[in-house]
């Protein structure tokens, strides 16, 4: 008879509830959990695959080491040992910089990672830390700091309370929410309207949240600094500036009045495509309705101003009273005060205080930019990179200018992935060290819950006993940490061999049962496996100014380090506009999309190829395109072709690619996503536009051409991928 598990979807932001059925060792269905508080039975197509990624004949089940040209099945202890060897050999001839670690997306969805992991991952010593957070939420994590006092202190809409929303760069219907955890967004934002409420879209592309929206203003890629500040000029022009509860502990107002002056809105029209009448429309609307919000995604930051739109965005929150106040920009109050925990995991905010050696990238949060990585895999010298480790990362296909990056990992003296998969990144390593699946392990939403919309807690017990020959990804670290012989110092004397076999016993569970106990709601860990659809805990409360990070409990509303890179953002009101025939490019995703890692599933890729460039009527008429032509996308850093769907959802001189694709690589073992391939957005976006600012990695806002396809005789590729090893079972 099958038996019903109870689980949260690990495979986006939402968190939803699902009901699992289990007959033996096989999955029979998963549906939407109903008596979940927080989904209520909603789920996205993406949870149905949570069974192929585990049962998934791609996922590699035991360690692999690559001899040459070939790769060979290896035992744990043979790989651990040349893993160990490896590294250490690297350490002691180069130093402890020249290892770095990459850390993909997939972390924030993994207890093990964001616990134990850390303690191998963040404590190697090496100032060569990278992550997916410098192509992500770098900008709200940098604002949270230098406004706040702590960079995990990111606000987050209060949706379901709001009679206002103003989305810039953001697709929650699509993403489910991001930085906003809250399944079944497509209903939360049809809930504003129903009760009366205003669901307002400024995004290059009118997109799936921008339809169910009460208007929608296209805006130019890469100005939402300049149409926020814009939004600041009016609300002091005309007195409209209130910051409610929070102006006796807020600095900077007056600092902020002398900045916006000069961005009124007829003067930023021109630059952003945003009417004047429409800015100002925005700001009354903003200012005059009680429970309002301003919510801005990855569009607003991955773009070459997306340090300041981040701050910029807290800031017209805090001017309209809508920062820590119901319906507007709130804090959680989580099960697990994530803010000690990361004080001990050595998680710690700072900016700045190393810099990249070849570029002089700033440091942020311990990390560098990941635009960064490959000249510093390329460039001779002190601190030059010769090892990596990867953990649940993909920088092929997810960093600025893949192609680099991929000919850079072929320089590596050597390279570690802890990944499931041979894929575009994990091809080019000696050892690649596969841990459990989802369903094979534990699950606490520890970093998702942080950000979410309704405080709500859930645990759930692996569904799946794993295999004799198995590990789990942060016991991978564990015994890679006594390998290494890392970490050094206190860490290292706190965390010594006998340490480390006491928490390999316990597992990171101990750790989440201690900070539950320890928490806002004092919970426990068998409260929680006595609730296994979740518990509510009620919805977000105010927490400022208490919690406030900064030394005097006051909110910085203008930041000096903001302040001093304005001259850079008002120098692009004065650039030449695009060239004849000149494009710029954006990116997208779908909703059975989550980065790379979804397309080896069949029933996520099937239907209609979604790796198309959209580009609207005029601009394709232009061009002598055709709907279904195939054409070629180039840019500085390279080219690659796609073929095109003609549309006026996107605005003219843009176009837009998705992300994630480009699996035909060769030496990739993923079977249904080469069958399904698609392009690299990231083989033309580039590694030299940046935010100098943040580090953040510009992927919106390239300039790009596209050209009709002619059919040769003879087709030479765009692109060689460089030698990888052959794959021998």
């Amino acid at each position: 008879m099958p038996t019903t598990h109870y689980r949260s979807c690990t495979l986006c932001e939402a968190t939803c509830g699902v009901a699992i059925d289990v007959e033996g060792d096989q999955v029979i269905s998963i549906r939407g959990d109903e008596q979940d508080p927080f989904s209520k039975g909603y789920i996205c197509p993406k949870a149905t695959a949570l069974a192929d990624l585990h049962t998934d004949p791609d996922r590699l089940r035991h360690p692999m080491i690559r001899e040459g040209t070939r790769w060979r099945r290896a035992s744990w202890d043979e790989a651990f040992e040349l893993v160990g060897r490896k590294l250490r050999a690297t350490r002691n001839a180069y130093g402890k910089h020249a290892v770095a670690v990459y850390q993909g997306n997939p972390t924030a969805h993994n207890l093990g990672l964001l616990t134990f992991g850390q303690m191998l991952l963040r404590t190697l010593g090496t100032k060569n830390l990278y992550s997916a957070t410098s192509v992500d939420q770098l900008p709200h994590m940098l604002a949270a700091l230098l406004m706040f006092g702590n960079q995990l202190l990111m606000t987050v809409p209060d949706i379901d309370r709001t009679d206002y929303m103003l989305i810039l760069g953001g697709n929650p219907v699509v993403s489910n929410g991001s930085i906003m955890t809250a399944p079944d967004v497509r209903a939360r934002l049809k809930a504003i309207r129903a009760r009366g409420g205003t669901v307002v879209v400024v995004d290059p592309r009118r997109t799936e949240t921008a339809e169910i929206a009460d208007r929608h203003v296209f805006m130019k890629p890469g100005t939402d600094a300049l149409f926020l500040l814009s939004i600041i000029q009016v609300l002091f022009a005309e007195q409209l500036v209130d910051l409610g509860r929070l102006k006796d502990c807020t600095d900077g107002v007056e600092d902020l009045r002398a900045i916006c002056a000069g961005y009124a809105p007829e003067t930023t029209a021109a630059a952003t495509g945003v009417s004047a009448e429409e800015v100002t429309r925005i700001a009354r609307e903003l200012a005059g309705t009680k429970r309002a919000v301003v919510y801005g995604r990855v569009g607003m930051c991955v773009n070459e101003f997306g340090g300041i739109a981040g701050w910029l965005l807290y800031a017209v929150n805090a001017l309209t009273a809508h920062l820590d106040e119901e319906g507007g920009m709130m804090l959680t109050s989580p099960a697990v005060d994530i803010l000690p925990l990361a004080e001990t995991l050595r998680v710690r905010g700072g900016f700045g205080r190393w810099k990249t050696r070849v570029r002089g990238l700033p440091e942020f949060g311990g990390e560098l930019p990941i635009a960064a990585l490959a000249e510093e895999i390329e460039t001779p010298g002190d601190g030059q990179i010769h090892a990596l480790i990867t953990s649940a990362g993909n920088p092929v296909l997810s960093a600025p200018n893949g192609n680099r990056i991929e000919k850079a990992l072929a320089k590596l003296d050597f390279m570690v992935s802890i990944d499931p998969y041979m894929n575009e990144t994990t091809r080019h390593a000696h050892v690649i060290l596969p841990p459990t699946s989802s369903l094979e392990r534990s699950h606490y939403d520890l970093a998702l819950f942080a950000y979410s919309v309704r405080n709500v807690a859930k645990y759930s017990d692996p569904l799946f006993e794993r295999g004799p020959d198995a590990r789990h990804d942060w016991e991978i670290c564990m015994e890679l940490m006594t390998r290494l012989g890392v970490p050094d110092g206190r860490v290292g004397r706190l965390l010594g061999r006998g340490a480390r076999a006491v928490l390999g016993r316990l597992g990171p569970e101990a750790l989440l049962d201690v900070a539950l106990r320890t928490g806002p709601h004092k919970l426990s860990l068998r409260a929680l496996r006595e609730a296994p659809h979740g518990l509510d805990l009620g919805p977000l409360e105010r927490r400022f100014p208490a919690r406030l990070g900064t030394e005097d409990k006051r909110i910085r509303l203008a930041p000096r380090e903001y302040r001093a890179d304005l001259p850079r953002l008002e120098a692009a009101l004065r650039r030449a506009p695009l060239s004849e025939g000149e494009l710029v490019l954006i990116g997208r995703r779908h909703l059975r999309s989550n980065n790379s890692w979804m397309h080896n599933s069949q029933r996520l890729v099937k239907g209609k190829p979604r790796c198309t460039l959209i580009i609207h009527p005029d601009d394709a008429a232009a061009r002598g395109l055709i709907a279904g032509d195939t054409i070629a996308l180039r840019s500085k850093a390279g080219e690659v072709r796609a073929p095109i769907e003609i549309s006026d959802e996107i605005m003219r001189g843009v176009v837009s690619l998705p992300h994630g694709w480009g699996h035909d690589r060769e030496g990739v073992r993923l079977g249904v996503a080469r069958e399904h391939a698609g392009v690299s957005a990231n083989d033309v976006t580039e590694d030299t536009f940046v935010d100098p600012f943040s580090g953040m990695g510009a992927l919106n806002g390239v300039r790009v051409a596209v050209e009709k396809v002619v059919e040769r005789t003879i087709e030479e590729p765009l692109s060689v991928a460089p030698p990888v090893a052959q794959q021998v079972s």
